[in-house]
Formats: C-alpha cells, structure tokens, sequence
C-alpha cells in the first residue's frame, strides 16, 4: 500500500526533527541551529547539524542528510513505512491505508498496532523487574562476573535475572491471569489443568530488542546444567525469529563506525564481544540465518561477517547463511565467513589469543565466492568427469541467486575453469544461449544482441561482437546520408563510399525502417534518466548506498517525491516490474512524470545489466558533485564563524575532484 504524499507531508510539517535526532544524538544550540558529533561515522569534533527552520539534518564530515523520516531510515534502520508509522504514532496520527482497504481491515490493523504496543510495555516492565532481582542474586552476578561481563556491558545490555519459583511475576503484574501475559510469551499455561506459571525460571536473561530499542522477547539462560541450556520467547505478534537480531539495536552505531556486522551464534557471544572491544556483534536467534536478517544487516553496512565454530555443526550454519546472503551479494556489498578452530567460540578465542589476533582473522575471513566454491565441491571428486558434473550440479542454483553483476560472471568463469569447461560451454550449458533466430537479441550475456540498439534500426537478430567495426562500415564501406540524410521512401542511405551502389549485408538490404524524426528537447535530464533506470530496473536499489538513496530522495519534486515513493515499494514489496509499479502509482501526485518517462523514444533502458548499471553510477556521481559543491559554497559562509569549516570545505573539495577525475585517486 502506497502513503499519499500529502500525508506525508502533513506529517513532516507536524514532527520536530530536532527531537527525532536528539533521542539518539546529543545536541547542543549553535546560533539558529543543533549540532553533535555525527552517529553516522566516527568524530571529535562536531560537524553534525540540524536545522529547526529547514527541518533537516546535514552533516558536513559524511555528507549525510536528510529529515526526518529519512534519519529513522538511515540511523534506526527502519523500513520506510516503519518510520513513517513510527512518527504518525508519536504525533497522534493516523496513517492512511490504500482506498481499497475496508473499514474493517483498517480497524483491525489498527487494534494490532495497539495490541503490539500494549505487548512491548509488558514486556520491558518484566525487564524491568528481571534487572531489579539481579542485583539482589550473588549467584547471576558471579555467573556474569566469571564470563568477564562489567557492570556498564550488563546495563547497556540490560541483562537480569529470572529467580526460582513457579510464579514471580504474580507480584509484578496486577493480574497474573491476563491474557497478555500468555500472549507476550511471559507466561505458560498447561493443556492439561489450565494451571499457569513462568516461562523463564531460574536463568540470566537477555531482552531483545528490535532497532527502535523496544523489548520484544528474551533469551534466558540456566545458570548450571539443566535443559535446555538456553530458552527463548515463543514466536508472538511482535517477536519473529527469522527476522530480529539480538544486539542489533545496541551495536548500530559500533557497527557503522566498524565499517562492517559479526554475525555470531550465541547471546553471550555478543555480550562478551562488546566487552572484549567488539561491539559490533548481533546473533541470530536460535533459528538459521535468513534473507530476513541479511537485508536487515545490509540497512546499517555494506560489510557482513558471520562468525562460526570451525566443527561440522558450525559448517552446517554457515551453510545456511550462504543461502540467506546470496541474494544481497552485489558488487558493492561484501560477504565472509570466519571459521574459528572447533575448540573456539568468539568469545573464548578473543580471551585466549586476544583482540588483535580475532581482528586479524575476521581480515582474513573466507570471501563469499571462495565458500559458494567449496560449499559446491564438497564430497565431489574433481579428479573425475562425474566428480566436476557434480560439483557444476550443486553450484548452479547457489550461482543462479546471485544478483547479476560482475561478481556473478567471474564466478561463472571460476566454476567453468574447475568443472573443465568454458565460460561460454558453461553459460550455454545454464540456459544462457543466444537468441533462436527470428528473435529479438536481448543483449544478456551470451545472447549475441546489441543491448544498446534494442528496438532501434539494426535490431535484426543478427549477431555480431561488440567492439568489431560495424556491419556497415566493414571492408571500406562508410556511411554516407543521401540527399537530406534519407533516400527514397524516407529511408537513410548506407552506401559504399566513392560508389552509388546499395550495400548489402547478412542476404539483406541495408534499407532500415523508417524512423520519425526526434523532437530537438530529445537530451534527458539526469534526474530523468535515472528516474526511468530505476523504474525499469527496480533491482539496482538493492545496490545503492544510504548516500545514493539520499540523493535521489532529497531532489526537488517532481523526481524526489517519486524516488522516496519507490523506497517505500521497495521496503514493503521488493522489486517490482514497471508492469506492477504503474498499477500501484495510480492516484500519485506525480503519476504523470512517471508515466511520460516510461513512454516514447527514450523509455527504453534493456540492455547489458552492467553498462546500465554504469550509467546509473554515473549520473549518482554527477548529482552527488553537484552536492558537494553546495555543500562547498555553505562551508565558505561559515569559515569566519567556524575555525574547522576550512578544513571540512578542502575535504569537500577534494572528494568532489576525485569524483570529477577518477584518476587523480589512482596510485
């Protein structure tokens, strides 16, 4: 369901962001603005701003920006309509469903926001009550004490401590019989009598939190040998297991700063992690890794690491996560696995070997492409025609996940040199073939067509390799217009040079079908262009950076509006065809734009992935140039006030040259 825009707006005009950043960031009144160190990379020195009038944040160390919908985004790691529902709620709005939704269905989603919300309070009230009765228990302190756990780790955790007895929590809840006790996971109630008691009895415990810093469940541990060793929350209306993280909200900020996610096995993985310097940790849930939590992962970082015991049930985990992790593995985003000895977890390795030691082996940690490899050939004889059939075998549907790219293509040639075959044998081999004739060429790879000349004169089918000299201009021929550039019929003339005679090629005549002449405005704008990339090819968000996504959000309306609108469909649907996209953008305010960009002579942007892809990148860069030159101009204004704003402007400056001339970064 879309948002209308307006509502939107509406809601921007009644939401301050200056208390949006302030829950998460420390400002200070500096003239007519905020400032604070950025949460968005590692600083001293304040360069983080936030404008009441202008309702927007800006940072000039990063270049991060944006209001506030979009710093819940970038800084909580919501999804689009998750901030937008997150601030509704805040400033007592309602958001508006689409005008096919009954008034039914819109009652009742609205009793389950207030039924998840009503659920989130009883659980941290029995946080609360958890970390109350773990100061009193010398037992659970030692336990945490003998695990290297300080008293500053266990707060901002906000570990605790479930005690003995069967009903506790009778005495921190008026009634012990309500519903929401049973619903929230906190209470248990037998099939057999209906008698009721505690979950969680006797155990250290770790609230969950979702990245908004709500309690959603726990895990609790025993603190001898009982089973089992660890017990977790039921699934509920608001914990799900395949998509949260434990530590998630606690390590978003260590996190960016690191530059990449440990993804562990274990509660006290992280906790202890955190306190051995690694702050930077989440575990999974009991449960395997999922696409889920990858995609949620790739919100906060370009980087993930999963972390796992080197024994067969640790390969078996990461195993699973490699399926989970395929479909996100772009070109820009990176994916390894660590495998400690078997003798090790994260925790026990860091104490043993120290910090730098595990620094050193998360640098080294196994590419994504080097594990789908062996994941391929494991039990394969590569010795053996029947052994490399195999291995082919188990790789191609690992292989098919990827997203297509260059990642993709080398591992297609990989695969092909190991398997004894050509990348090409190999490609035609996985239902990549050229185009049977009378087809159009579809310019994939291997098909044999000119992607750029799709629908245009000499889309024939007839293949030829790019970078060859031109079917007309081989072998002496040029091109040479007839008189006024068309010859009879309205048809361009392709002749011999020197020669009246009409060249022929492939058994054809040179002859092309007419085509109108195109109007003299014919040149896109960037935004245009990018707009129509991304409308066509839905998939190229996933590939963007948080920097990227700003930009094209924060462009003037028309394009800004329908960028963000897009995010939103991404976020709640993932990528979607322009067949699907021009359904759901009926009754937008700017569905005219996208409609008239996705018509005409120019709408057409199939092709090869990766030059489309370029083309993309490149006009982000020219946009992006043109911010940091804005960016340039403020800095300028404020150097007599600012004594750092000299220094942040010649950074500017030189990432904006760089940008202009790649080779100026070049060794």
């Amino acid at each position: 369901m879309s948002i209308p825009q307006n509502f939107i707006q509406d809601l921007l005009s009644r939401t301050d962001v200056v208390d949006v950043v302030g829950h998460y960031v420390q400002l200070k009144k500096a003239g007519a603005n905020y400032m604070g160190l950025c949460p968005f990379h590692g600083e001293k020195s304040p360069s983080f701003s936030v404008s009441p009038s202008k309702q927007f944040y800006h940072c000039f160390g990063c270049g991060k920006n944006g209001n506030a919908i979009g710093f819940l985004m970038d800084h909580a790691g919501l999804g689009f309509r998750e901030a937008v529902q997150d601030l509704a709620q805040k400033a007592g709005m309602q958001v508006p469903d689409d005008d096919n939704t009954s008034p039914q269905d819109r009652e009742r989603a609205a009793a389950q926001r207030k039924k998840q919300a009503t659920l989130n309070d009883v659980l941290e009230k029995a946080g609360e009550s958890w970390r109350r009765h773990l100061r009193e228990s010398p037992r659970a302190i030692g336990y945490f004490k003998g695990r290297g756990v300080s008293g500053a780790i266990a707060k901002k955790y906000g570990l605790g401590y479930a005690p003995e007895g069967w009903r506790n929590l009778a005495s921190v809840f008026p009634s012990y019989e309500d519903p929401l006790l049973e619903e929230s996971g906190l209470v248990i109630v037998s099939d057999e009598d209906g008698k009721r008691y505690d979950r969680f009895r006797d155990r250290v415990m770790f609230p969950i939190r979702n990245v908004k810093g709500e309690c959603i469940g726990f895990g609790g541990r025993v603190l001898g040998d009982d089973k089992p060793k660890y017990l977790n929350s039921p699934e509920t209306e608001v914990f799900h297991k395949g998509r949260e993280l434990y530590g998630l909200f606690e390590a978003r900020n260590a996190i960016r700063d690191a530059g990449y996610v440990l993804v562990t096995e274990g509660y006290m993985d992280v906790v202890a992690l955190a306190q051995l310097g690694f702050p930077n940790a989440v575990a999974t849930l009991g449960t395997a890794c999922t696409p889920d939590h990858v995609h949620k992962l790739f919100r906060f970082t370009d980087t993930v690491v999963f972390s796992f015991d080197g024994d067969a049930a640790g390969r078996r985990a990461a195993r699973k996560a490699l399926d989970g992790a395929l479909a996100y593995a772009s070109d820009t985003r990176s994916v390894k696995f660590l495998f400690l000895p078997s003798d090790h977890d994260p925790d026990s390795f860091v104490r043993e070997y120290g910090p730098d030691a595990f620094a050193r082996h998360v640098g080294d940690a196994t590419p994504l492409s080097r594990f789908l490899v062996e994941a391929a050939s494991e039990a394969c004889d590569l010795g053996t025609a029947e052994g490399r059939a195999h291995m082919l075998a188990n790789a191609r549907p690992l292989w098919s996940s990827l997203p297509d790219g260059a990642l993709k293509r080398q591992l297609l040639g990989e695969l092909g040199e190991l398997g004894q075959l050509s990348a090409a044998d190999l490609g035609q081999l996985w239902s990549e073939q050229a185009p049977q004739p009378g087809q159009r060429g579809a310019g994939a790879p291997g098909s044999g067509g000119f992607p750029s000349e799709r629908g245009g004169p000499f889309d024939d089918g007839m293949p030829w390799e790019m970078g060859d000299p031109a079917p007309w201009e081989r072998d002496g021929d040029s091109f040479a217009p007839g008189q006024g550039g068309f010859g009879p019929h309205g048809r361009r003339e392709f002749r011999k040079a020197g020669s009246g005679a009409w060249k022929k090629r492939w058994g054809r005549d040179a002859y092309v079908p007419p085509q109108p002449p195109l109007p003299r405005d014919a040149v896109a704008r960037r935004e245009d262009h990018a707009l129509r990339l991304v409308l066509s090819h839905m998939e190229f968000l996933e590939e963007l950076t948080h920097e990227d996504h700003a930009i094209l959000c924060d462009l003037p309306a028309p394009h800004g509006p329908v960028f963000l609108w897009l995010e939103s469909q991404w976020h709640e649907l993932g990528p979607q065809s322009w067949a699907v996209l021009q359904q759901s953008l009926a009754g937008h305010e700017h569905e005219a734009l996208a409609r008239r960009l996705m018509t005409g002579s120019h709408a057409q942007t199939e092709g090869d992935m990766h030059e489309l892809r370029g083309e993309l990148r490149g006009i982000l860069d020219r946009l992006l140039i043109d911010s940091l030159r804005r960016q340039e101009n403020e800095l300028i204004k404020l150097a007599s006030q600012d004594p750092n704003a000299l220094q942040k402007y010649k950074e500017l400056q030189n990432r904006r040259k760089t940008l202009e001339n790649p080779k100026l970064s070049s060794p």
